[in-house]
């Protein structure tokens, strides 16, 4: 291919890079993302961490979306997220809020890490109520914190497995979780998971408390039916959402009332999670990140 067919291809690349960056990270993400990056100091993670690979990669669009189903299943986590976070009427600033703790958490300077993770434990400690049966709930209940962690990490780390651009061998899985924890227990998770077998002891000792509650399956439905978003990225989110629902476990899929149908998974919606992973890797380069 020649210099010249390149350039349209480039432009390209670059308005969908920078509408994907604008829905993520908002309109505050270019600020953020130089002081994130370019800040002089200390890290939490060095460049080598299995962290700062997972959480950069873009099968992070559908771990992200397969950990919000995931957790919603907790009937108390749930009511918070219902009653308290404004998903509904703000989707976009939750999603953008999220991302950039991750990143301020994963690349940024300590002291920005550490500003980050208290402002987050202050909102938790201003968030309580009660649930439609008559439960109370609390944010900052270490016991929550706990599962909302135990679900996105796993989440995070499956859809890594499947769709990410160098996925992790058993150490560095290990390793990735051993990150993880030290980002949940600034947040007042009491000893998070640091392995594989960890995890999966945790996952299990949550099955009890988990249900299909009514909150569930309507963030179930606006996640997955109906996002908020123009007609030309429909398509794209559709298979997003149900690679997403693929990742789930079996019982959370159940639960949820999602359908399962393995042949048109493997033949159909992982080739084209592949295919679009890959789309938005090629159209999202990362910036260089500091030591």
């Amino acid at each position: 291919m020649n210099a010249p067919a390149l350039l349209p291809l480039e432009h390209l690349r670059e308005q969908i890079g920078s509408s994907l960056f604008s829905r993520v990270a908002g309109p505050a993400g270019p600020e953020n993302r130089a002081r994130i990056h370019y800040t002089p100091g200390p890290r939490w993670f060095g460049p080598e961490r299995p962290i700062r690979r997972v959480h950069g990669d873009a099968s992070m669009f559908i771990g992200g979306l397969s950990a919000l189903l995931l957790q919603s299943l907790h009937p108390l986590a749930m009511a918070a997220v219902a009653a308290h976070s404004g998903y509904r009427g703000d989707p976009w600033g939750r999603l953008q809020r999220t991302s950039t703790f991750l990143a301020v958490t994963t690349y940024g300077a300590a002291e920005d890490a550490e500003q980050a993770v208290a402002r987050v434990r202050a909102v938790h400690q201003r968030v309580a109520g009660v649930t439609a049966e008559g439960e109370a709930y609390r944010a900052g209940d270490p016991h929550l914190l706990e599962w909302v962690h135990v679900a996105e990490v796993e989440s995070f780390l499956r859809a890594h497995q499947r769709f990410g651009a160098a996925p992790l061998d058993g150490v560095g899985c290990d390793g990735y979780l051993a990150d993880t924890a030290r980002v949940a227990a600034a947040l007042g998770v009491v000893d998070p998971p640091r392995d594989r077998a960890a995890l999966a002891e945790r996952l299990a000792a949550y099955r009890p408390e988990l249900r299909s509650t009514r909150e569930a399956r309507e963030a179930a439905r606006f996640l997955l039916l109906r996002p908020p978003l123009p007609p030309a990225a429909r398509g794209p989110y559709a298979v997003l959402a149900a690679n997403a629902v693929s990742l789930l476990p079996p019982w959370a899929r159940e639960l949820l009332g999602l359908p399962r149908l393995p042949l048109v998974e493997r033949m159909c919606v992982r080739p084209a999670g592949h295919a679009l992973t890959g789309a938005i890797r090629w159209a999202m380069r990362p910036p260089p990140t500091t030591a």
